[in-house]
């Protein structure tokens, strides 16, 4: 069976006594979660349902975006749960899934399930096409979805005018005992003559950024900023919010839109802690605070 690896061999290799001794050093930590992200007060449902023709983004929350484009509705790692194993969901999602328009297509990044939640997908509106990283396919004809395109990294497919790319990201994946890392990972780059948006999935800072910005001019990144903590046990595979900076910088982007914050408990950080080292990080590089976009949660930019 086709084990998939990170560039440079990096490697997730954390074992059972690492993890007994991350749990040993949460109860030592006291953390207030009560304070979090907050709601939109002015969300554009009736506009998001009706437009074909402008391009928009709206946070739903954690890793999942409705992303119009080109007149298609598309949305990255679409997961209404509100459970994610014993944590419960500390924030609604921005948009009930009721309130969805209908979907051409989904992009997965990486197998785990606060980025693959199939009890979401059967809920969504419309027909969607899926696209997802190599190795996940025979799982979704397993669960009786047909319209499915898999991708290597690198790899490039053309939807109705919209050029999708698949691309690096520093992670690992696993839904069962037996399966780790049987299928990729990886992020997402929706390509129009105008404009260029890139979804960087689940990742951990790594050389791949420089990789991408050499291949790719990039308008808008979507980029994690939470579950980093601690980074002695995160750091390979969730990037903090001072290197997102970082990486935002090696990819010549124009806009930040945060993510993968402020909705589980994944890691010992919170919502508004990786918010405010996100704050801290932009101002110590003097950036202009308009290309930084923090979202509420169901908040649209159109």
């Amino acid at each position: 069976m086709k084990r998939y690896a990170n560039l440079d061999g990096v490697e997730n290799n954390k074992t059972f006594k690492d993890m007994r001794k991350w749990q040993k050093e949460r109860k030592s930590k006291v953390k207030d979660l009560t304070v979090n992200i907050g709601q939109s007060p002015q969300k554009k449902i009736k506009e998001i349902n009706e437009n074909r023709s402008k391009t928009s983004y709206t946070w739903i929350g954690h890793s999942t975006f409705l992303l119009q484009l080109n007149g298609l509705n598309i949305l990255t790692d679409p997961v209404w749960a509100k459970r994610m194993g014993f944590q419960k969901r500390l924030t609604a999602p921005g948009i009930a899934l009721e309130d969805m328009p209908e979907i051409d297509i989904v992009v997965i990044s990486h197998g785990h399930y606060d980025h693959l939640d199939f009890p979401t997908l059967k809920k969504l509106k419309g027909s969607p096409h899926y696209y997802v990283p190599a190795g996940l396919k025979s799982l979704f004809l397993k669960k009786g979805y047909q319209k499915v395109t898999e991708l290597n990294w690198w790899d490039n497919t053309e939807h109705q005018g919209l050029t999708i790319h698949f691309v690096p990201a520093q992670h690992w994946t696993r839904r069962t005992l037996n399966d780790m890392n049987t299928s990729h990972w990886g992020g997402w780059i929706f390509q129009t003559e105008e404009e260029t948006f890139y979804f960087v999935g689940d990742t951990g800072y790594f050389n791949g950024f420089k990789q991408i910005a050499d291949r790719f001019e990039i308008d808008t990144v979507f980029m994690p900023i939470g579950a980093y903590e601690p980074e002695w046990f995160m750091a390979v595979s969730h990037i903090n919010p001072e290197d997102s900076v970082k990486a935002f910088l090696e990819l010549k982007a124009k806009v930040f839109v945060p993510m993968h914050y402020g909705a589980y408990r994944l890691a010992d950080d919170t919502g508004p802690e990786s918010l405010e080292r996100l704050y801290r990080a932009w101002e110590n590089q003097q950036l202009p605070k308009e290309q930084l976009k923090v979202l509420l949660l169901g908040e649209t930019i159109m």
